[in-house]
C-alpha cells in the first residue's frame, strides 16, 4: 500500500469511531537564551539564509472602526478537514489586538502588481484603507481587497505562542479567487 492509501486507511479508521483516544504530549519547556549564553543562531545569518525561501504575500484584514489590516508573508494552508489556515504575527503587532477583538479575518492573495499595495498595509499608523477599494467578506464582514488572488474568510480558531510571534489558526467560512492571475512574491528582502 502506498503514502497514499495509507493515509486513506488511517483518516477511515479515525473517523470509524474504532480509534483509541489520545492523550497530547506534555507541553515542551520553553525558556529565552540567557545573557550568558550565546544565542543558537546569529538573528542577521537567520534572516539572511531564510530570505532564500520565496513565499507569498498577503494582507490579513478585520473588520472594525477603522477597519484592521497588515502586510503578511508569513501565512499557510494547514489543514484540509476542518478547514483551517494559519498566520503568523510579531507579538509587537499593534494591529493584532485589533483583529483579535474582532475574532475573525480575512487572508487577501495578493497579485503580482500589488507590491504598493503590500508597502502601504506594511506601515504602522497610518490609515491604511485610504483609496483602497474593498468590500466586506461573506461571513465575517472582513475588507476583501480588489484585485487579489484569491481570499480566505475566516473565524480565529486557536492562537498558540511562537517565540517572538503568535500562531493565529483560523477555521475557514469562505473563500473565493479574485481577479489576479499571478502572485507576488518576496525572496531575498525584494517582490518578484
Amino acid at each position: 500500500m502506498g503514502q497514499a492509501g495509507t493515509a486513506e486507511a488511517a483518516v477511515r479508521y479515525l473517523r470509524s469511531g474504532k480509534a483509541l483516544a489520545v492523550e497530547a504530549l506534555p507541553r515542551p519547556e520553553l525558556r529565552c537564551v540567557r545573557e550568558d549564553e550565546r544565542a543558537p543562531v546569529d538573528p542577521a545569518e537567520f534572516r539572511q539564509v531564510l530570505g532564500n525561501f520565496a513565499t507569498g504575500v498577503t494582507v490579513i484584514t478585520a473588520p472594525g472602526t477603522p477597519p484592521a489590516g497588515f502586510a503578511c508573508q508569513s501565512f499557510s494552508s494547514l489543514s484540509l478537514d476542518p478547514p483551517l489556515v494559519a498566520f503568523m504575527v510579531g507579538r509587537t503587532s499593534t494591529t493584532w489586538p485589533r483583529i483579535a477583538r474582532a475574532g475573525v479575518f480575512c487572508v487577501n492573495v495578493l497579485s503580482a502588481d500589488q507590491g504598493g499595495l503590500c508597502r502601504a498595509f506594511a506601515v504602522s499608523g497610518a490609515d491604511k484603507f485610504a483609496g483602497v477599494p474593498h468590500d466586506p467578506a461573506p461571513a465575517s464582514g472582513s475588507p476583501r481587497l480588489a484585485g487579489t488572488l484569491a481570499w480566505i474568510d475566516c473565524t480565529i480558531h486557536a492562537v498558540h505562542t511562537g517565540g517572538d510571534h503568535l500562531i493565529v489558526v483560523g477555521r475557514v467560512d469562505a473563500l473565493g479567487t479574485g481577479e489576479g492571475e499571478a502572485p507576488l512574491l518576496f525572496h531575498k528582502g525584494r517582490f518578484l
